[in-house]
């Protein structure tokens, strides 16, 4: 198994964990997994996990805006699946994000 590939399930198996109606961000999924530096490669492995049984849709940026929403099918699939679990999005910001956020090194 190649060392990208295993990084990507543990991503997989923390935001399998997200909790209907919160987020989390790229950065404590990285920061979780102990790999501070690795934001980015979290968001790669959210952008292959469509097929995958992951809600990526509950993973964005730091300051809440989902920069990842051009990977999911249609104009705004990301934020009307997050719409349909209670979180408020405007302007591809997630309103009240210190309320929705879900820190999983504390969760978990």
């Amino acid at each position: 198994m190649s060392e990208s590939f295993s990084f990507f399930e543990k991503c997989y198996t923390v935001a399998r964990q997200i909790p209907y109606g919160r987020v989390t961000t790229y950065g404590a999924i990285a920061r979780h997994l102990a790999s501070p530096q690795s934001a980015r490669a979290v968001g790669y492995a959210m952008t292959a996990s469509h097929a995958k049984d992951v809600p990526a849709h509950r993973v964005v940026n730091r300051t809440g805006l989902l920069t990842g929403k051009h990977h999911f099918e249609g104009i705004n699939l990301m934020q009307q699946l997050l719409e349909n679990e209670g979180i408020e999005v405007k302007n591809n910001q997630i309103q009240n994000f210190e309320i929705v956020f879900w820190d999983p090194s504390k969760e978990l």
